[in-house]
């Protein structure tokens, strides 16, 4: 039974549009471009909310429009100001952490159907025993459940 070696070496990332393919071929669905977008877009919507909600408090005290507006675009830009910085920071080492994790977990799914895809040629050959084929089964079987190991000490 052939097991495939993974490559510990960190993939290199190729863009072909919305799609992230690393050179090993695996489709990743987190794009960092999107996430950061989406930070931004909500941070805007805070900063929006923080400015209305200080326009509004300010027209109570005073009369007039000027005074309140120009109150609440400075609370909306101070507050985006504030904002911002953390927010994309802490998306993209978010999005980075994801991406690292989908393509590990794209992987081991490949390794999975590899080892899988193996062990049903075992099967359908006539040469290899009954115990053998039994044994191996029950070896990916257990370390899919979390109760073996999945390499075996010689």
């Amino acid at each position: 039974m052939a097991i495939p070696a993974i490559n510990p070496v960190s993939p290199k990332v190729v863009s072909f549009g919305t799609r992230r393919i690393d050179r090993d071929g695996y489709e990743n669905p987190i794009n960092r471009k999107t996430e950061k977008n989406l930070a931004i877009l909500s941070s805007a919507g805070v900063s929006t909310l923080i400015g209305v909600t200080a326009g509004g408090l300010t027209s109570c005290v005073t009369k007039g429009w000027k005074i309140p507006t120009g109150v609440g675009a400075a609370a909306a830009i101070l507050s985006m100001l504030l904002i911002l910085p953390s927010k994309i920071y802490n998306t993209s080492v978010g999005a980075f952490a994801r991406e690292k994790e989908m393509g590990v977990f794209s992987r081991q799914k490949e390794a999975q159907a590899n080892i899988y895809n193996d062990i049903n040629n075992e099967v359908k050959d006539e040469e290899v025993s009954l115990d053998d084929k039994v044994r191996h089964y029950t070896t990916v079987k257990m370390a899919d459940n979390g109760k073996g190991l999945m390499i075996k000490g010689a």
